[in-house]
């Protein structure tokens, strides 16, 4: 039975499962679909951006080009390391600080430990979008629609595995094998999808059993997490034009 869950003779293209960013170059050829996944926090915080006005998001690599844009005119400068805010910015990459602001007309210029170095990793794609649970069900909707490999990238933890977003990475593998039309190859990719099939029931847990919960707790971050792991709350799919995230427009024809 879970072999069947996993198996698709007759698919077109595959979509794959890589575990954090260090293996990206082992996984990347012949995918042109690249999906970057930081579910705790940096891809949830910018899909809760976009989906409260903010028109685009420039991810950088380093808290100094981050800082050049501290009290810059229609700019906001948000970095965090280790997960917390970095010592003189306002924001980090709590995506609750985004809810129920008006951001219209503004950018985000943000750096975080993880999802901003995937995006840099994984930036020569010919396609590269930003997946949390917050757009599951759009991004995976989209996804069946294309015709094209692919890649779902895992930012993890300081270039390791963590089981959010390889769980997150499960579900949105769950849906497109439902289609039909795709398959898998990987090792990785059926890892995930035992691992969603696992936690399917209650996301929540799969927080409980890592052994960073008590940093979680420690940084107060539980209202952050649940949020993270709350599915569908947004349409927005954010896509990488040059070196800024905009708002995918879906009405386009797939890639």
């Amino acid at each position: 039975m879970m072999q069947e869950a996993v198996s698709n003779a007759d698919y077109k293209y595959r979509v794959e499962v890589c575990f954090f960013p260090g293996q990206y170059p082992l996984y990347a050829q012949d995918m042109g679909i690249v999906v970057v996944i930081d579910v705790l926090r940096a891809t949830s915080a910018m899909v809760a951006a976009f989906e409260n006005g903010v028109d685009r998001i420039i991810p950088v690599s380093t808290i100094e080009e981050a800082a050049a844009y501290i009290g810059k005119e229609g700019y906001i400068a948000a970095a965090e390391r280790n997960g917390e805010v970095v010592e003189g910015f306002a924001y980090g990459n709590s995506p609750l600080a985004y809810v129920g602001e008006d951001l219209s007309g503004k950018t985000i210029v943000m750096t975080t430990t993880n999802g901003t170095k995937a995006i840099n990793v994984a930036k020569d794609a010919r396609m590269l979008v930003v997946g949390s649970f917050l757009n599951l069900t759009a991004l995976s909707e989209w996804l069946v629609q294309q015709d094209d490999n692919i890649l779902l990238l895992c930012s993890g933890w300081k270039d390791k595995f963590n089981l959010e977003d390889s769980v997150f990475a499960g579900a949105v593998m769950d849906r497109l094998l439902e289609s039909g039309k795709f398959g898998v190859e990987e090792d990785s990719s059926i890892a995930a999808k035992y691992m969603f099939m696992s936690a399917r029931d209650n996301f929540f847990s799969v927080v409980k059993a890592a052994p960073r919960r008590r940093r979680i707790q420690q940084l107060q971050l539980l209202p952050d997490v649940k949020y993270c792991l709350t599915p569908d709350q947004s349409a927005v799919i954010p896509v990488l034009k040059g070196s800024e995230l905009v708002r995918l427009d879906t009405t386009l024809s797939p890639a």
